[in-house]
């Protein structure tokens, strides 16, 4: 979906004989089984103790919270959702062969809704790590299978594909999460933080969520959003980011605006949301304008530019080309941002 819409008509298949129809089958069975294969010893259970209900005067109650996580580096490293652990007093980790190992969290997200936990590895066991792909490469319609480890229920797989791309998500701290991938293969709850793989094995996002009304539509956090937040969670504990103070879509840039203010992105992003007394808002951008460029730098996607500012120090200038969209037609304007750097532990 564009920002302005688009629809394409579909076509009808002609009846597959039944001979064909079971060797596709076949075929589909045998990839869905290669991944499981290829990325079911890296799948771990997460078990975590909260205290829950406390005061400043100290009382609560101890929770008990599960979700799933994926060994990504072999020295014990594992992605999982920061509201799988958020609060967490006490970790555990069940790997795939049974052997139970207290987990530490390295570092939690919560913009993004990921945290890095570290486990040692029992002694005589080695490490299973996944392998981790390019979430970029992703087309609408590509085979995914999302595992996960809830307990009780080791290594549950389901399969669908991917129904939509640069989707933007209400986080667990309600803050929109961006450029999120939409599928249909199914997610309990205990699947989530586990990994989204595509038909080579290699992880492509971590699952984070179901939309209960909606059935039948998961989600999860592309895997180079994740890498981003990972290597400065193991490198820094925190999440320092150079921000804005906007929420953004990406979608699809009409021909006659692209043609209008000159830029060959097919893409471009779309303000949904501005931060009261941030940075945007005081540089008079608005929910609806339509982001293309940065410096006359080209950009089509929350990452890019995500990407174009992490480089970027506190109180750095960007200037910010936009079209807004009015009664008179769609009009270029544009912004200077003066950034601020946030952090996130």
């Amino acid at each position: 979906m564009g920002f302005f819409g688009h629809s394409r008509d579909g076509q009808s298949a002609a009846a597959v004989p039944p001979a064909q129809d079971v060797a596709a089958l076949d075929a589909y069975s045998k990839s869905i089984i290669s991944v499981v294969d290829t990325v079911g010893q890296a799948v771990v259970q997460i078990g975590v103790t909260k205290v829950v209900g406390s005061s400043p005067f100290g009382g609560g109650q101890l929770a008990q919270g599960a979700g799933s996580g994926v060994i990504f580096a072999p020295d014990g490293y594992i992605l999982t959702n920061s509201h799988v652990v958020d609060g967490a007093r006490q970790v555990m980790v069940t790997l795939a062969d049974g052997h139970d190992v207290r987990g530490e969290v390295v570092g939690q997200d919560p913009d993004t809704d990921v945290a890095v936990v570290r486990i040692s590895a029992p002694d005589g066991v080695k490490l299973q790590a996944a392998k981790l792909g390019d979430s970029d490469k992703l087309r609408v319609g590509q085979l995914v299978v999302a595992i996960g480890s809830p307990v009780g229920l080791q290594s549950t797989v389901t399969a669908g594909i991917v129904s939509a791309l640069h989707r933007t998500l209400p986080g667990y701290g309600g803050q929109l999460i961006e450029d999120i991938i939409q599928t249909d293969a199914a997610v309990n709850p205990g699947n989530s933080g586990g990994p989204l793989v595509d038909s080579s094995g290699a992880v492509i996002g971590i699952n984070v969520a179901v939309v209960q009304q909606a059935q039948g539509l998961s989600f999860a956090i592309p895997i180079n959003t994740v890498n981003w937040v990972a290597a400065r969670l193991m490198k820094d504990g925190e999440v320092r980011r150079p921000v804005m103070g906007v929420v953004l879509q990406s979608g699809t840039l009409p021909r006659s605006l692209r043609n209008k203010f000159h830029t060959e992105k097919e893409m471009a992003v779309q303000v949904v949301q501005v931060v009261n007394g941030g940075p945007a808002q005081r540089a008079g951008i608005q929910p609806g304008d339509i982001i293309y460029k940065l410096d006359n730098h080209s950009v089509g996607t929350a990452t890019d530019v995500r990407h174009y500012l992490e480089r970027l120090s506190d109180g750095a200038e960007v200037r910010v080309g936009l079209i807004r969209l009015s009664n008179n037609g769609p009009q270029e304007a544009e912004a200077k941002v003066t950034l601020r750097v946030v952090a996130r532990r």
